[in-house]
């Protein structure tokens, strides 16, 4: 009864493992589809494309800002009470509608060469934020093609665990018969049985690690994960990998001053802080422009009526004329008293006022840096200083990038190591494993020699597995960084 019931666990996990592949039956994501789809649709990068776009407004606004600026302007306004008419600039009471219209210009003459850099310092930044576009592609591609080769690392372990549940149900099976047949104690079948369980219980961790894998890959490309995905699994043998004698650190750092977008974006900023020092050391000096308006006013008011004019008395002026020999005359004005209306004054037609008020005026202007709280001269010294401050990030960043590639040609250097014992590893628990197996059908060995010699190939089986995939993806990061792209 035991017995079926491990048969029926060991065909329950390969019903399980035949089910995943069947249910994941549909288009498989190679490396290249992931990276290419991570590098449109992660988030990270699309941010960065955002900045990309915002810089390239600064620098497209900066262009436009060589050309003169013109402003059309107009005004209504409805007057009650004591006002200045603003076409006579008489005071007057009563109630009327006013408009007015202007066009407005004005352009640099001098200090054009402060606009110029302004415009060459925006479209370095623009191109260093594209750069940077590049750079943060580069992080993600990179970041999918590990996560890529560890869900294969995790897909050869789900298929290594699936072997030695296999092998485990076989022994068992023998072991079976063999009890049956009384050449065998019950208690060997026992321990198999518990052999059985455990791989059975490794198979669901590996199976775990898989899944939490394709997780990982699919949070970096930004796909749903509640939809079915799967990737291409070829076998890691036919994976292409240049010779290491070919990726010398000195070689692969020179060939990445050249390539990797940080680099290129470090370039453009510091031309771009160039740029930047030169127009404000322009803004230490004067500015002369040029500027012109042209305007008009209308003026809508209700008729305003003419009167004759009647001299009621006199009033004194405060003003004295000297006649001589000492006479002086008090200068009086007539009082004057409206009597008769003898007309009225009405606002003429729109047109005729606009044209009859149009008005222009054309100058120049000069402005003299003289004191303004030292602030140019001090926008001057700061652009002194980002230079300094990029040339030391660019510094960094090199010295980094070399530390890196010197870090990863090491660490590819012991994954081959690594991964060169591990496959003579295998090769000997294989050995050991068959003398094993041979000398337990007659009776030589232990249960749990057998079963310990089984363990020791499955751990040695899983190290190389994993030793071969770390000696790929390090030596993928040299090529990466020589510039020859992410490929499988």
């Amino acid at each position: 009864m035991t017995y079926f019931c491990s048969m029926r666990v060991y065909l329950f996990f390969l019903c399980f493992l035949f089910g995943i592949s069947a249910s994941f039956a549909q288009q498989k994501w190679d490396l290249k589809t992931c990276v290419e789809y991570a590098m449109n649709n992660n988030i990270n990068v699309r941010q960065s494309v955002v900045q990309q776009e915002l810089s390239g407004l600064t620098f497209k606004q900066s262009k436009a800002g060589i050309y003169p600026n013109l402003n059309l302007g107009g005004n209504s306004a409805f007057n009650s009470g004591n006002n200045q008419d603003p076409t006579t600039f008489t005071r007057v009471t009563e109630n009327y509608l006013s408009a007015g219209m202007q066009l407005q210009t004005s352009a640099d003459i001098f200090n054009f060469f402060s606009k110029r850099k302004t415009i060459a310092a925006n479209q370095w930044e623009f191109l260093a934020a594209q750069a940077n576009v590049g750079k943060i592609k580069n992080d993600i591609a990179l970041s999918v093609a590990n996560t890529y080769l560890q869900v294969l690392l995790a897909h050869e372990q789900v298929n290594i665990a699936a072997v030695q549940i296999g092998q485990t149900a076989f022994q068992l099976e023998n072991t079976r018969k063999m009890v049956a047949a009384g050449t065998m104690p019950e208690f060997n079948a026992t321990q198999l049985e518990a052999q059985l369980a455990a791989d059975s219980g490794n198979y669901i961790a590996v199976k775990g690690n898989y899944n939490q894998a394709l997780l990982t890959l699919q949070s970096l490309m930004n796909l749903d994960p509640g939809k079915p995905f799967e990737v291409e699994t070829p076998s890691v043998d036919q994976i292409p990998v240049e010779l290491l004698t070919d990726l010398m650190p000195e070689y692969v750092y020179a060939e990445a001053l050249k390539n990797q977008p940080q680099q290129q974006a470090n370039a453009f900023r510091l031309k771009a802080a160039l740029n930047n020092k030169a127009a404000a050391k322009a803004a230490l000096y004067p500015t002369l422009s040029a500027f012109g308006s042209l305007g008009s006013n209308y003026l809508s008011f209700n008729k305003r009526p003419i009167y004759s004019k009647l001299i009621t008395g006199y009033q004194s002026t405060g003003l004295v004329a000297d006649a001589g020999n000492g006479v002086l005359y008090d200068v009086q004005s007539p009082i004057l008293t409206n009597k008769d209306i003898i007309g009225y004054i009405k606002p003429g037609t729109f047109s005729q006022q606009m044209s009859d008020n149009f008005r222009k005026s054309l100058g120049l202007s000069l402005s003299i840096p003289l004191f303004n709280g030292a602030s140019a001269k001090t926008n001057f010294e700061r652009s002194k200083l980002n230079i300094r401050s990029i040339e030391l990030q660019q510094e960094n960043d090199n010295q980094k990038l070399k530390q890196d590639i010197y870090s990863a040609y090491n660490a590819a250097l012991v994954a081959l190591q690594k991964y060169t014992a591990a496959q003579k590893a295998v090769d000997a628990n294989n050995q050991a494993l068959d003398f094993a197996s041979k000398r337990y059908q007659i009776g030589a060995l232990s249960m749990f020699e057998l079963i310990s010699t089984q363990n020791n190939l499955l751990r040695a089986k899983l190290d190389f597995s994993i030793n071969r995939f770390d000696y790929v993806f390090k030596m993928k990061v040299l090529e990466f960084y020589k510039g020859a792209g992410l490929k499988l």
